[in-house]
C-alpha cells in the first residue's frame, strides 16, 4: 500500500510517517520502481504497536530504544522485556493516580448534586 493508504490505516499523517522513518522508528520501507514508499502488513503491525506505546505515554526516546533493540534481534529480548515492564509499571501507577483524581471529581460532583454547596 502507498503512503496515503498506510497513513489512513494507521491514522497518522504522512508527515509523521516520514518523520518516524527519518529518526529510525520505521525502517526498511520498500520502494516501488518509481521510488514511492510501499508498506506491508508487518509495517502496519509495527505502527499499531508504536501507537499503543505512544498512547500509553511512553516517551519517544524509549520507543526508539525499544526499536533499536528489536532491530538487533533475539539477543535483546530480555532488555526489551525489561523496558516494557518498566513502562507497564509507569502506566499502572498513572492509571492509579487518574483513578484517584476521578474519585475526587466524582465526590465534588456528588456534592454539587446534593445541593450542599452554595
Amino acid at each position: 500500500m502507498n503512503i496515503k493508504e498506510f497513513s489512513e490505516r494507521v491514522e497518522l499523517s504522512s508527515y509523521t510517517l516520514r518523520y518516524y522513518e527519518k529518526i529510525g522508528l520505521l525502517k526498511n520501507i520498500q520502494r516501488n520502481s518509481s521510488g514511492h514508499r510501499v508498506y506491508n502488513i508487518k509495517d502496519l503491525q509495527w505502527m499499531a504497536f508504536v501507537k499503543r506505546l505512544k498512547e500509553t505515554a511512553m516517551p519517544l526516546e524509549d520507543i526508539l530504544r525499544y526499536a533499536k533493540l528489536r532491530e538487533q534481534g533475539s539477543d535483546t529480548v530480555t532488555q526489551r522485556q525489561t523496558l516494557l515492564e518498566q513502562h507497564h509499571e509507569n502506566l499502572r501507577l498513572h492509571i492509579l493516580q487518574q483513578q484517584i483524581h476521578l474519585a475526587a471529581l466524582e465526590d465534588k460532583i456528588d456534592l454539587y448534586k446534593s445541593g450542599k454547596v452554595g
